[in-house]
Formats: structure tokens, C-alpha cells, sequence
């Protein structure tokens, strides 16, 4: 029985992909070892968002290859999509496939072998019309199951090259959605993540009409599992009726993460990006109004092309003053391919360090200011399946995104449970136990 390592970078998307390819492999008859165990197969999902995720995917592949240089090395992902070539200069890659062939690729594993240089197989995404995949019954390594019901992106930012790795946007029937949240529901697990890579455009590519606020209101009628969270969105695909559902909702997370990117109205035009500052402001505090309790995490691109001194001010004076509970920062990254890379201005990367720094220190500043609100008040945990490894208390999320440590016994793992949060110190809540509402 042959043994396969899979490696995974980047979003949830790509997360639940490879929880696809697990269990399609371990059908065909494979084993699945963990990465301290030796494998006679090594399979890289990679990542190509940032240029970091291109050379983390870069470093994976030779340390397997060092690992065992008899073993087949087969690369797939988005990394993989976009820049082949690149990745077959590696020594030691046999395999290099892209995001449509990574769906059948136990059936490549079959008659795969050792190459003297790299095979690489790789259809063209912009086809792509619809979104399908074999249902899966677990997702492993996971306390949370991801559950991917949306690919590709229509928007075509200046600074993103996804669309060119994963294709136009498409949706998973929503009946297929529901199944795929009963049948987790139906593994144990009490939370699913609703993920996608433009999550706010569901059901556009539908023939009848149907969108994402639709879907919800399907899966709290049907409540297949006890908890719903919903992935990153565009603050333009947040509706009124949406934030109605998040504030009446039994199963869905008050918790929201929007992609901002920039709190400039004149970087945000030069991004392609169809809102303002003062569009977000209002959404932010709409949102806040009807659900006080909730978490609202917000993306930022730091050092687009031609952001000077104001305009990076600007951004750090909205986020600032807006109720908001974490930062997502990210440095610009140049891209092949996408406008932003060719665009005069380019910011110092010593300039984009330093407005990081900035924004990091906000960042801070918010999650300590959002934590010590919920002091002394109860919630409900989903403990994770491990413990807090520096000091062996069980960790968990409430359902607003809260990060607790309790102390308790470890048949706690994986269930819904109600706390005190009794402090905050070091960056962390601690809580006590009230109950376990399983």
C-alpha cells in the first residue's frame, strides 16, 4: 500500500480541495500518513496569492525532496496553474498538474512514476462552467469543517491573479450544499465554514434566480448542523436582508470577515474595487446596530502602487474609528500578469514594512478592545480537538470568534459548550466552565 503525504497552502477553498483528494485516495487504496511519517508519494497543493505563497510552495517541495528523493513528487494548485514552468526548474518534481486535474488525481497516482524531468498536465480554467466535486464525509485534521460552495471570481482586481488560477465564478447546487453539511453534520462536526473565492457572488451563475442570502435561509430551515460561519466577503455583497438573517439567526456565527483592501477611496478605484470609504463606514456600523455582539474582521493590502503618506493615513483613520475586531494585513504583492504589477509608484518595500508595523499595532489595539467587552459575560465554545500548546488548557472559538482557553477533561474536544469568561491577560480570554450544551 503506497503512502501519500498532502501538503496544503493558502484559503480554505484550497483546504477543503485537499480534503477531497484525501478521500478520494484513500478510496483507490492508498494510505494517508502524517508529515512526520515517510511517504512514497508527497502531493503539493499550492498557493499563489502572494509571492511568500509561491516561495513557501517552493520550500515544501525541496524539503520532501531531501525527505526522500525516491518519492514521486506531484505539484497541483494555483501556484501550479499559473506558473508551471517555474516550478518544473525545481529538482526532484515528477508531476506538476493544475486546479482542474487535481480533481481526479488518485486516478493519475495509478500509473504515475518517477520522472527524469517534470510532466506537467494542465488544462486551461477559463472554461470552466460549473462547480462539481464528490461529496466527503470528513474533513480531516479540522475541529471546523470548511465546505467550498463557490470558485473563481468575475471581479478581476488589479492586484489578483486568482481569477486566472481558478477560473470564472461557478456555484455548487445548493441541494448539493446541504447534503455536504448533513454529511458532516452526520461525522460530528457541530460547525461548517461556508467558503468560496468570490463567496458573495453564489448563485449568480444560476439560471433562476438564487443567492447567497437564499441559501442561508435554506440551511437554518433544514439545520442540518448546529453551526453555520460564513467565509470572507466583499463589502459590497453584504445586504441589508443579510444582516437581518446573521441578527435573527439560531445557527448562523455573528461573526463576518470582509475583504476592505484599502480604506482610500482613490487606491480603492485604482484596485477595481466599486465601493468607498464612506460605504464601508456606514455598512460597519448598520451592521454593528443590529448585532452588537459580533466580530468583524477586515482584510487591508498594505503599499498598492502609488499609496502615499495620506492615503495610507486615510485607511489607518477609517479602521481606526470603526468598531471592527481584527486586522488581516497584507503587504502588495506584485503578481505576473495583473495590471497593479505594471502600475508607475511602487511603494518601497521598506515603507510597506513600516505601514504594517502601524497597522499590526491597531490591530492589537482592536482585538484587545473587542476582547475585554465580553469579560464576565457567558458563551457558547466549540472546543478544538487539541490543546493549547503552551499551556495545556483546551482552546476553543465562541460562535462571535472569540479564542478561550478553559480548563476541563479532553472529552470535551469537538463539543459546544458554555463558559464565563472570567480575564484577559496575554492576548488570550480565560473562561470557566459552566455546562456542556451538547
Amino acid at each position: 500500500m503506497k503512502k501519500v503525504f498532502i501538503a496544503t497552502l493558502g484559503c480554505k477553498s484550497n483546504q477543503f480541495d485537499s480534503a477531497i483528494i484525501e478521500e478520494n485516495i484513500l478510496r483507490s487504496g492508498f494510505q494517508v500518513v502524517t508529515a512526520d511519517e515517510p511517504a512514497d508519494i508527497y502531493i503539493i497543493n499550492t498557493c499563489t496569492v502572494t509571492r511568500k505563497a509561491d516561495y513557501q510552495s517552493r520550500q515544501l517541495i525541496r524539503r520532501f525532496q531531501r525527505k526522500n528523493a525516491n518519492a514521486l513528487v506531484i505539484v497541483t494548485g494555483c501556484y501550479a496553474q499559473v506558473n508551471p514552468h517555474e516550478i518544473g526548474k525545481i529538482p526532484g518534481v515528477d508531476y506538476i498538474l493544475g486546479n482542474r486535474e487535481k480533481d481526479k488525481i488518485e486516478q493519475y497516482l495509478l500509473r504515475l512514476k518517477k520522472r527524469d524531468k517534470p510532466q506537467i498536465q494542465i488544462e486551461s480554467i477559463t472554461g470552466e462552467k460549473k462547480l462539481e466535486y464528490p461529496l466527503i464525509s470528513r474533513f480531516p485534521h479540522h475541529s471546523r469543517a470548511f465546505v467550498k460552495i463557490q470558485d473563481g471570481c468575475n471581479r478581476h482586481c488589479t492586484y489578483c491573479i486568482i481569477p486566472y488560477a481558478r477560473g470564472s465564478s461557478r456555484s455548487l447546487e445548493h441541494n448539493k450544499v446541504l447534503r455536504q453539511i448533513e454529511l458532516l453534520g452526520r461525522a460530528g462536526y457541530r460547525e461548517v465554514v461556508l467558503s468560496g473565492i468570490n463567496l458573495g457572488s453564489y448563485g449568480a451563475d444560476f439560471h433562476t434566480r438564487f443567492s447567497l442570502s437564499d441559501l442561508l435561509l435554506n440551511i437554518e430551515k433544514q439545520r442540518p448542523i448546529e453551526r453555520v460561519r460564513i467565509s470572507s466577503l466583499n463589502p459590497d455583497e453584504i445586504s441589508e436582508g443579510m444582516i437581518n438573517q446573521l441578527a435573527s439567526s439560531n445557527i448562523l456565527c455573528s461573526h463576518l470577515h470582509i475583504s476592505l483592501q484599502n480604506g482610500d477611496d482613490w487606491i480603492l478605484k485604482r484596485m477595481g474595487r466599486n465601493y468607498t470609504s464612506e460605504f464601508f463606514s456606514e455598512l460597519v456600523m448598520m451592521i454593528k446596530s443590529r448585532i452588537p455582539e459580533i466580530s468583524i474582521g477586515v482584510d487591508i493590502i498594505v503599499g498598492f502602487p502609488g499609496e502615499g503618506e495620506e492615503n495610507f493615513n486615510n485607511t489607518y483613520k477609517l479602521l481606526e474609528v470603526l468598531p471592527i475586531s481584527y486586522l488581516h494585513i497584507f503587504p502588495f504583492s506584485k503578481r505576473i500578469n495583473t495590471p497593479a504589477a505594471k502600475f508607475s509608484n511602487q511603494v518601497n518595500g521598506q515603507i510597506i514594512k513600516e505601514r504594517s508595523h502601524y497597522l499590526k499595532g491597531l490591530d492589537q489595539d482592536k482585538r484587545k478592545q473587542f476582547y475585554q467587552d465580553f469579560i464576565g459575560k457567558k458563551c457558547l465554545v466549540l472546543v478544538e480537538k487539541k490543546k493549547d500548546s503552551k499551556n495545556g488548557l483546551l482552546r476553543g472559538y465562541s460562535r462571535n470568534y472569540l479564542p478561550v482557553l478553559l480548563k476541563g477533561s479532553d472529552e470535551l474536544m469537538g463539543r459546544e459548550v458554555e463558559v464565563k469568561i472570567s480575564r484577559f491577560e496575554g492576548e488570550k480570554l480565560y473562561t470557566e466552565l459552566i455546562s456542556d450544551s451538547s
